[in-house]
Formats: structure tokens, sequence, C-alpha cells
């Protein structure tokens, strides 16, 4: 399924502010489930159409060598970073950043001049391209043994951020790249965008997109609270703006999670979970991760982020219990 940007004079993100659509150009036309090569290409035309303002890079390489893609926008002070598709058949989070990155980046108008002032937003678009090429949650290495590993399949980079393990000892190096990024850069806020299944609640509705904070006992107290608020703000915009159901995902305390991990390290953290809807609401989902994107960028920009009320974290509804007879088409470990 391919999307395009919704033919609008404004977008309102979490009720706050409205952010000009391009209207120079349409965004790079990319599918639900990218290629790595269409990554590339996508990239590439954002960067041209944006005359600089969205940068490229790499910060690492793949088991198999290929690029895991970096783009950055912004020269503000507070930084933030954005990862998709750690799990290679988790896609939805990737076209999203990718009409983040030409919403943000490709338009010069004042307001977008403003936000770019006050922030630097970088994206991992596609932490995992081998996996992403062969549709599977794992990375490719055959030669993957020990906990978080399937054997002659993969290590499942999600697990292997520990911050108490020295970056040399790690095995994964998609996971080494991104704790390589965190150090040299230290971002405010970093969010993780994955999928799951589906689900649904007590009342009867299905979940759409599920949300969680870091639950570590190493995660200091400041950076919980900071997760909370940037949960809080998430929750607002794709519930309010998005039109998500949105619940609370009901994650473990490992510390080799990014969610956890990057909170240890004093970040801000956030997972966020698409569910895994029919394919007529692919781009709903899109949307919604798109959504979480902008309201994160603006909210950083303009501080109401930071005073979002954390307690009312507790009150985001639980995810609830799988729906009968719904059948994952994307992935079948359910475990971010």
């Amino acid at each position: 399924m391919r999307w395009k940007m919704v033919a609008s004079s404004a977008l309102l993100v979490a009720g706050l502010i409205a952010v000009p659509a391009p209207a120079q150009a349409a965004p790079p036309d990319i599918s639900a489930r990218p290629s790595p090569e269409e990554v590339a290409k996508a990239l590439g035309r954002i960067a041209k159409a944006s005359d600089g303002r969205v940068r490229l890079g790499v910060v690492g390489r793949s088991n198999e060598g290929r690029p895991l893609r970096l783009a950055t926008l912004g020269h503000g002070r507070t930084r933030l970073l954005l990862v998709t598709q750690q799990h290679g058949d988790e896609p939805l989070g990737t076209p999203a950043a990718v009409r983040a990155l030409w919403t943000l980046g490709v338009p010069d108008t004042p307001w977008h001049r403003w936000l770019r002032s006050r922030v630097t937003v970088d994206v991992v678009v596609q932490a995992n391209p081998d996996g992403a090429v062969r549709n599977q949650r794992y990375n490719h290495d055959p030669s993957a043994t020990g906990e978080y590993a399937q054997p002659g399949v993969g290590y499942d980079i999600n697990r292997f951020h520990n911050p108490l393990t020295p970056i040399e000892d790690n095995p994964v190096p998609e996971s080494r790249a991104v704790l390589r990024h965190w150090h040299a850069t230290h971002p405010r806020v970093v969010i993780d965008y994955h999928m799951q299944g589906r689900y649904v609640q007590p009342d009867g509705e299905e979940t759409t997109a599920s949300i969680l904070w870091p639950t570590s006992p190493l995660a200091p107290g400041a950076a919980v609270t900071e997760s909370r608020r940037l949960a809080v703000h998430n929750y607002d915009a794709m519930t309010r703006t998005a039109r998500a159901n949105v619940t609370r995902y009901p994650g473990g305390d490992y510390e080799g999670i990014a969610r956890n991990a990057y909170g240890i390290l004093g970040s801000a953290s956030l997972l966020v979970e698409l569910s895994d809807l029919p394919a007529g609401q692919t781009e709903f989902q899109i949307r919604t991760a798109y959504v979480s994107m902008l309201a994160t960028a603006q909210g950083a920009a303009d501080g109401s982020l930071w005073q979002a009320d954390p307690a009312r974290a507790d009150d985001i509804p639980a995810r609830g219990s799988p729906l009968p007879g719904a059948l994952s088409t994307l992935f079948r470990a359910d475990a971010a």
C-alpha cells in the first residue's frame, strides 16, 4: 500500500500548533513495507528537496554491510532521536518517518525555521535493513547464539542496548550503532517505533496503538518522570489528532530493551507500538506514528512536552486481551 500526503492547508498537531503542509511538491511515494533501496531513494529525494535542511548520513552498517541510515534536521539545542523498524517485520514507523522528515524539513516557512532553530531531530530510518529484506524480526546473523537470538537466523536487535555492557562486547552491530550515536549526541528524547498484534479492551474497543515508558528499576527518577511526560504528550496527540485508540503496553523491565536502556542513560524514552490492523487501515496507522513524531518535535520546541502531568500516564488504559481469531500478517513474536 502507498501513502500520500493529505492535501490541506494545515495539519493540526497536538491541538496547539498548525503546521503548514508542504505545497511545492508531493513527498516521496514509499510503500508500507519499504525495501532498503526504497528508503535510500526516498531520503535522497527529501535531502535534495530540502536544499540541505535534511542532512543524510549513516550511524553504522548492518551485519550484512547495509548502511544504517540517519536523517537529521534542525540545529537546536534539544536533541531528539527516533528509531524505526528495529524488528524487520514491523515496518510502518519507517514510512511515517519519511513523511515526518518531509513535513518538517522541506518547507522553509517562518514556523519551520523557528522549529528547526529549537530542536535537532535525528532519525535512524529502518534500523534493521537485513531483517526488512527477509521480513523477519531478527537481524541476519547465522552465527547468532544465546539468549534473545534465533540460532541460524539472527539476534533480536531490541534486546542488545544494555548500557551495562561495554559496547565493544555487544554482538549486534545494529544495536552498537544506535548506542554509539546516543553517546555521541546525548539526546533528551528517544522514541522507538514498533508493531504489535491485535488486542481488544474490556469495553470491546480494539487497541490501535500502545505506548510505554522505562520500567527498569535502574532508570533514574528524573528520566522516568520526563518519559512519563513524553508518554502523556504522545497519548494526547495520538488520541486527539490521529484518533487512535492508545493503551499502555505491558512491557518488561530488562535493561537491554531500548525503552529501558535509554531511560537508564538519562533520556526521556518511549516505546510506540502500532497494532497490526487489516490492510485497509495501514494509512491510519502510518498517520498515527507520523502525528507522534510531529507532536514530539513541536512539543520539544515550544516546551509543552515538559508541561504534561506525568501522573496522567497511570490513567492510560491497559492494552487488553488478544483479539480472538486475529492473525498477525507481519510477525509472530509479539514482544517489543
